[in-house]
């Protein structure tokens, strides 16, 4: 497994797969062939499909210039890598092609080329899967974060730190905002609404208001462009700085423990993205607000002082019970279902936590088998739920 440098990324919204990917890749390929006079990008499968609302054009055209760059969309095309194929074309003045490069936007803002796993990070976890990672911490009396820090180094926790930092930002930027996000659907911001009312209620009812608020409010910046962490994903970005938000101002929770929680959310993300998907496009919602649920029950079990046993337990519901879930953004936006789904997945998240601190971390399935047949289900489903918008509320709403 690589390092959580690669799995949380600092940047801007509204998708990891389909903004910040391309504009890594345009990026890469502009290094490469500055002196082209023009430029052609082919987008295929989901990228073309909901490429213009996740803003995908934009992006690539911020790198390489409107003036030099034609854009076109193949829907319909699917390369066989990925649903989120690319191709970059470098021209000369008289239109021959002087390079082309074939790309995919794997999930998180990675990328990869055709047979190839990404190598912008090397691998430095020599174990990528839950239950051998579980084993050593029940051996050596350790927990989760403690792998994290043996296989990382002492340097991750200034990155966590720049982390965690751009969540709680993310989150009371969100706050302050009121008005209609972008795009065809006029919807309305709803995080600044859902934190005031939150506050005049009791105990259960406000605690659970402010993780609505808090998700909302990350969700809401990501959908604006704004600058959010994936967590796994830019579309799933709410979840995980919900909960964290939330424990950290009602139980006046220390940021040292707060980033030992990023690092166990962190692990149980990289295992899902090192051996299933995190991206929509590939296996559903399930990959990314399921996994975020994921994460999150396993950095609130840990906050509550579970054991390793109880973390992997709630980790393991937090995926379990998001599975098939679609990805069917409306549109093509990041906005209907996904602002909502991240609200409820915080809460969900905080639920998973609950029921495994009830238990003594014993149960028949384990995080990986989950995994295992998350990877399944996404590949059975078809492609009009992968986000295409051509199915399920896309198609209907």
């Amino acid at each position: 497994m690589k390092t959580l440098r690669e799995l949380y990324r600092i940047g801007h919204g509204p998708s990891s797969s389909h903004t910040m990917g391309p504009r890594k890749a345009a990026s890469q390929f502009l290094e490469r062939f500055d002196h082209a006079t023009r430029f052609n990008v082919t987008l295929y499968g989901s990228l073309a499909a909901t490429g213009k609302g996740h803003m995908t054009d934009v992006a690539i055209l911020d790198v390489l210039g409107t003036d030099r760059t034609t854009i076109i969309w193949e829907p319909r095309q699917f390369l066989p890598f990925h649903p989120n194929g690319m191709k970059f074309e470098a021209l000369d003045a008289q239109g021959h092609i002087l390079a082309d490069w074939t790309v995919y936007s794997v999930g998180g803002g990675a990328l990869a080329e055709e047979g190839q796993a990404n190598t912008e990070y090397k691998d430095i976890y020599d174990m990528h899967y839950a239950t051998d990672i579980l084993r050593w911490c029940e051996e050596k009396g350790r927990n989760f974060w403690e792998y994290v820090q043996e296989c990382e180094g002492p340097e991750i926790w200034d990155y966590l730190k720049e982390v965690w930092d751009t969540m709680r930002n993310a989150v009371e930027s969100g706050l302050e905002h009121e008005e209609v996000l972008p795009g065809p659907l006029n919807l309305r911001r709803k995080a600044a609404t859902y934190h005031t009312r939150a506050e005049g209620y009791q105990a259960s009812m406000k605690s659970r208001g402010l993780i609505f608020a808090y998700a909302l409010a990350v969700s809401e910046e990501n959908a604006s462009g704004g600058v959010i962490v994936t967590a796994p994903t830019c579309g799933s970005c709410g979840v995980l700085p919900g909960v964290l938000y939330h424990l950290w101002k009602s139980r006046q929770i220390s940021e040292a423990r707060i980033l030992r929680a990023l690092a166990t959310a962190g692990l149980f993300g990289n295992i899902v993205k090192t051996n299933a998907s995190i991206s929509g496009a590939e296996v559903g919602c399930q990959g990314e607000v399921g996994v975020a649920c994921a994460m999150a029950a396993a950095a609130a079990s840990q906050l509550f002082g579970g054991t390793p046993a109880q973390i992997e337990y709630a980790a393991e519901m937090g995926l379990e019970h998001h599975l098939g879930l679609t990805c069917d953004p409306v549109c093509g936006l990041v906005q209907i279902p996904c602002i909502e789904r991240n609200a409820y997945a915080a809460a969900r998240a905080m639920d998973a936590n609950s029921y495994a601190m009830f238990t003594d971390g014993k149960h028949r399935v384990s995080f990986d088998k989950v995994v295992e047949v998350m990877k399944i289900t996404g590949h059975d489903l078809p492609s009009l739920y992968k986000e295409t918008s051509e199915g399920g509320l896309a198609r209907h709403l």
